[in-house]
């Protein structure tokens, strides 16, 4: 398995800058925003096209082989063959087509999308509405967590948001154990896309299903990172910002802790309060 290349995920530009009543000429720099094209080479089937993702580069096999799982794709890192790069004469664009093979036949009936999927929202290109619910196995009962505990995740998850301290540019999501510690955190430009580095982060590790885990997002919590937490098998969900009305059907669909607004000492329970102590 080829090894996942470092690509730099900023870009230095400058800038014109306002400071009170002066304008100066100052250097910055830009969160990578680039196209990644996601392969699928099953038994069965010929190498074909499964999605393009706009993400900001780094773990790039991660963010492919967890896009694979949460869209239903793959079921588990038993089910990945090699994931590589498909290098070519295009230099521009040689680290920015990945190729996952599989083990085993694959179903990608109505999972293509024929769209870019966008960085603001995942769910844009999909192939069929019908698709947007992916098989999900029932979550188990989960561990139970300290409200004190998930009113420190966000500061432990912006702790490590070093991306987004160059840009200001960046989502984050974060794996934390129930007693506060956020062991495992990725950024990108696309909220959906760091959830999916940290589910091909545990697949490639042999951790999923996630059930012992709890999943903290930098901003909103939508449908589709309800889905995508389900299918690693997370049973509690921690958004900073506000959650969409899908989400929550969604999270109460599946039996989910869904928490909210988390911050200036307070939160919103949605869905699974039973998870919560006080």
């Amino acid at each position: 398995m080829r090894t996942d290349v470092v690509r730099k995920p900023t870009t230095p530009t400058r800038v014109r800058a306002w400071a009170g009543d002066r304008l100066r000429d100052r250097p910055d720099r830009l969160a990578t925003e680039e196209p990644m094209e996601i392969r699928i080479d099953a038994p069965d089937r010929d190498l074909r096209p499964l999605a393009v993702v706009m993400r900001t580069p780094g773990h790039d096999f991660e963010l492919a082989v967890g896009f694979c799982i949460t869209e239903g794709i793959l079921d588990s890192g038993a089910d990945l063959a090699e994931v590589r790069y498909c290098l070519g004469p295009d230099a521009e664009q040689e680290y920015n087509v990945v190729t996952v093979a599989t083990r085993r036949p694959v179903d990608l009936e109505g999972r293509t999308r024929d769209f870019v999927s966008g960085a603001s929202c995942g769910v844009c290109g999909k192939a069929t509405l019908d698709q947007l619910e992916v098989d999900c196995a029932p979550l188990g009962p989960g561990p139970t967590i300290g409200m004190a505990t998930v009113l420190g995740l966000p500061d432990g998850l912006r702790a490590a948001q070093t991306v987004f301290d160059a840009t200001g540019g960046l989502h984050a999501a974060g794996l934390a154990g129930t007693d506060g510690a956020v062991t495992v955190v990725r950024e990108d430009i696309g909220r959906h896309n760091a959830v999916d580095k940290l589910v091909g982060h545990a697949a490639l590790a042999d951790d999923l299903p996630l059930t012992d885990a709890v999943l903290v997002v930098s901003g909103r919590a939508s449908f589709e990172i309800v889905q995508k937490a389900a299918r690693a098998g997370i049973t509690t969900l921690v958004a900073v910002s506000a959650p969409s009305s899908l989400a929550v059907a969604t999270a109460q669909r599946f039996g989910m802790t869904l928490v909210g607004f988390v911050r200036d000492a307070g939160a919103n329970v949605y869905t699974g309060d039973h998870r919560i102590r006080a």
